[in-house]
């Protein structure tokens, strides 16, 4: 997938704390991201792997770094050093050879977005964030190789949030994911679904297993992801609360599964994007999906003249998704309403995917003739 992203956005101080104990079943080193409260200064603890010249790595430990103090390009990496921009050639023997590639993603250890990470890219070390602009955010500073983000279930619809924030940085798509979701009901040892009157999850995730919870006569409460549920519940001991989450986690957090494919239907797949700072190079050796966002002038008609682009030239749209456009969401009408208010309309973005590599002479034509837009990128 290709696409070119937007809107510049204001750096954010990112912190980026000591990596945690892990078990010895962990391959790498885990570090998690998160926004730092402070807008104007921010320190950071800098943890880094070094070879010794025998093979082996060691962690080492950098004292508190004021990004202010330090020019964007000496603290991330030298200009002479950057990657060019990608290939599809490129892209796709990454993911065949699973490159050593550090890879953002938004939970805790055993997040469902942490299993989409390594199969995007196998053996990559997954770096977990606390909230989806902090994955954003870590590509943009050089912190990461690549972020995958989910932008839609087929269950709960789309993530309406990574929507928004894919429209605010300057990130490219190169590449999707799709995972079937299998939600499980954890809980402490010696407990039974009985012993149970909550459960903790991720929003989405109790949509989706919303007739199975209440089967179960359980209180929903909702946290900001599913490890991180199934996280809590076993760190506090919990006695009356379960959690909804992965079977990996279970595994992690050394809780026990009281039930497996909880999830209303079994059909249940997420679609992930996986995001970069360069852009693949499309070519037409292979399919390749677009991604297009645009508004429009307001009319009769002007949505179906600017979808007509590409249903005249066999062009396949897999997704449409409108969402209001947020600094100018209403519009008044020109009308003439015989001494009426005049009427607001919203103004909204729509978002499209289609099957083609904009290297085909039929996509360019199609977005150059897409007249009726008044923004596209």
């Amino acid at each position: 997938m290709a696409a070119t992203s937007i809107a510049r956005s204001a750096a954010t101080n990112l912190s980026l704390p000591l990596p945690s104990k892990h078990s010895p079943s962990d391959h790498s080193p885990r570090t998690t991201l998160k926004l730092c409260p402070k807008r104007r200064r921010c320190g950071v603890v800098l943890a880094s792997l070094h070879g010794d010249g025998n093979g082996k790595s060691h962690h080492q430990v950098g004292g508190a770094l004021d990004l202010e103090d330090l020019p964007f390009d000496d603290a991330s990496k030298d200009l002479h050093t950057l990657p060019r921009p990608l290939s599809s050639t490129f892209a796709s023997n990454s993911v065949a050879e699973g490159s050593r590639l550090r890879v953002a993603y938004q939970g805790v250890q055993g997040a469902y977005s942490e299993s989409a990470a390594q199969k995007a890219y196998p053996n990559c070390e997954a770096v977990p964030c606390e909230q989806f602009d902090t994955v954003f955010e870590a590509v943009e500073r050089w912190l990461v190789d690549r972020a995958v983000l989910p932008f839609e279930n087929s269950l709960g619809g789309s993530i309406h949030r990574n929507y928004d924030l894919i429209l605010r940085h300057k990130l490219h798509i190169v590449g999707e994911v799709k995972l079937a979701v299998r939600h499980c009901l954890l809980a402490n040892d010696g407990l039974e679904i009985q012993d149970l009157k909550r459960v903790l999850s991720h929003p989405q995730a109790l949509a989706q297993c919303e007739h199975t919870l209440t089967r179960f006569g359980l209180v929903r409460e909702a946290v900001d992801d599913t490890a991180g549920a199934a996280k809590h519940v076993a760190f506090h001991k919990l006695k009356d609360a379960g959690a909804v989450a992965s079977s990996a986690a279970a595994g992690i957090y050394g809780l026990k599964i009281l039930a497996e494919d909880i999830q209303d239907d079994s059909d249940n797949v997420t679609r992930f994007l996986v995001l970069a700072r360069e852009p693949i190079i499309p070519g037409t050796d292979r399919p390749f999906k677009t991604s297009i966002v645009f508004s429009l002038e307001e009319g009769p008609g002007v949505l179906f003249k600017a979808l007509a682009v590409f249903a005249l030239r066999q062009i396949n749209l897999t997704k449409i998704e409108s969402r209001p456009l947020r600094k100018q969401p209403l519009r008044a009408s020109d009308d003439n309403n015989g001494g009426f208010p005049k009427t607001k309309y919203f103004d909204y973005l729509f978002y499209v995917d289609f099957e083609t590599s904009m290297a085909d002479h039929n996509a360019q034509n199609a977005l150059r003739h897409l007249r009726v837009c008044i923004f596209l990128k």
